[in-house]
């Protein structure tokens, strides 16, 4: 019998989330990691009051910079400032978010944005009175931005790999587009948060936007790649000639990240760049695959984004509303993502996807994936 769950009203994707979070439920829902470690990974994570004693004792200087050179390392990063003083650790990602639109509101009133993307993005920068303008993904990877679009914004802003799609923008792609915004004097921002799971999206993005002569901003995130509880590292990367005052609002933020964090991203890395990305990404290609079988029968669906790569998965339901599909699943313990507000400029684009998480155990994915077969196929009501 289907339990009576009270009327939801959430007002962005991460409140969908929480509510994951909150029960003993099959989550699918968030894209944070969230599968089993690895046995090299437990091995670290054993190794924790070690660190914690190494920590203690070492300058945390000398071990942000072991730590920001090995993660940027791993994904083909090498350019990266850390010699410079210009790569600043922060809690999260989000934070790093949070430290760059209090910058760009204090040289501009818009940024273009690309459509659709998390939704927490146009929110943080709304708060801070921005005014966005929509970039389609499309536009955004297929052609040059208009000069109309260019003249009246401050920011372009691009998620790469993007989320939910996945879309990767090629080294070709970010080369024309950081030379349009150095001729207008635009930053371009862009967050690469899903690096790690798509080598597409591993050229050395820093020594491309250098060469560009662009202002910039890259923020770099650890945590959707290893299940660590949410001990994370977000970073901040600003170009030389960014003009922001994004080094002031850091230091109003936070006097620095935890080393014994540090270390241990340090020491994932490490693993990672010896074989332990590319686990990760067959588990997650492996994990498309179970997923994707699992629905290959069931008429009316479709997947929406063929070759993606990223931890997250759009399912297209047909004719059914997500919402509605999301309310008959969550009274069955289970929790996805209706996709909306990924569309930020216009939710109506979204209504009928949902969004599924790959970084799981393939028991709760598989169990997660029955349980929405059967609502599709079984429940006349989410027909139309």
């Amino acid at each position: 019998m289907n339990r009576i769950l009270p009327t939801v009203s959430a007002e962005n994707l991460t409140q969908f989330e929480t509510l994951a979070l909150a029960t003993s439920s099959m989550n699918l829902a968030d894209g944070h990691a969230r599968q089993q470690l690895t046995a090299a990974q437990s091995k670290i994570v054993a190794e924790l009051p070690s660190m914690w004693a190494e920590a203690a004792m070492r300058p945390a200087p000398e071990i942000e910079q072991e730590a920001t050179e090995s993660f940027f390392g791993m994904l083909g990063q090498h350019s990266h400032p850390f010699a410079a003083g210009r790569t600043l650790s922060c809690y999260s990602s989000s934070l790093a978010m949070e430290i760059l639109a209090r910058s760009l509101v204090t040289t501009s009133d818009a940024v273009a944005l690309i459509h659709p993307t998390f939704d927490n993005i146009p929110d943080i920068l709304r708060g801070v009175g921005l005014r966005l303008v929509p970039v389609e993904e499309e536009q955004a990877h297929d052609e040059d931005l208009p000069a109309e679009l260019l003249e009246q914004v401050g920011c372009v802003f691009i998620t790469t790999p993007n989320n939910p799609t996945g879309r990767v923008m090629s080294e070709a792609r970010l080369r024309r587009l950081a030379e349009q915004c150095a001729e207008y004097g635009v930053v371009l921002a862009l967050d690469t948060c899903f690096r790690g799971f798509d080598p597409d999206a591993q050229f050395d993005h820093y020594a491309v936007l250098d060469a560009s002569g662009c202002r910039w901003v890259v923020i770099e995130d650890t945590g959707k790649l290893w299940p660590t509880l949410e001990l994370k590292i977000g970073w901040l990367v600003p170009s030389a000639n960014v003009d922001l005052p994004i080094e002031k609002i850091h230091s109003d933020i936070l006097l620095g990240t935890s080393p014994l964090i540090l270390l241990m991203v340090k020491r994932l890395a490490d693993d990672g760049a010896d074989g332990g990305l590319a686990e990760l990404q067959r588990t997650i290609a492996d994990h498309r695959a179970l997923l994707r079988a699992e629905f290959a029968d069931v008429p009316g669906i479709s997947f929406v984004d063929e070759h993606a790569r990223v931890s997250v998965e759009r399912l297209h339901v047909g004719s059914r509303l997500g919402m509605d599909v999301w309310s008959a699943v969550r009274s069955q313990n289970l929790y996805v993502l209706p996709c909306q507000k990924f569309h930020w400029a216009r939710p109506h684009e979204g209504e009928r996807m949902l969004r599924l998480a790959l970084s799981r155990n393939p028991s709760t994915l598989l169990a997660g994936a029955r349980v929405l077969r059967s609502a599709l196929l079984d429940a006349p009501e989410l027909q139309g």
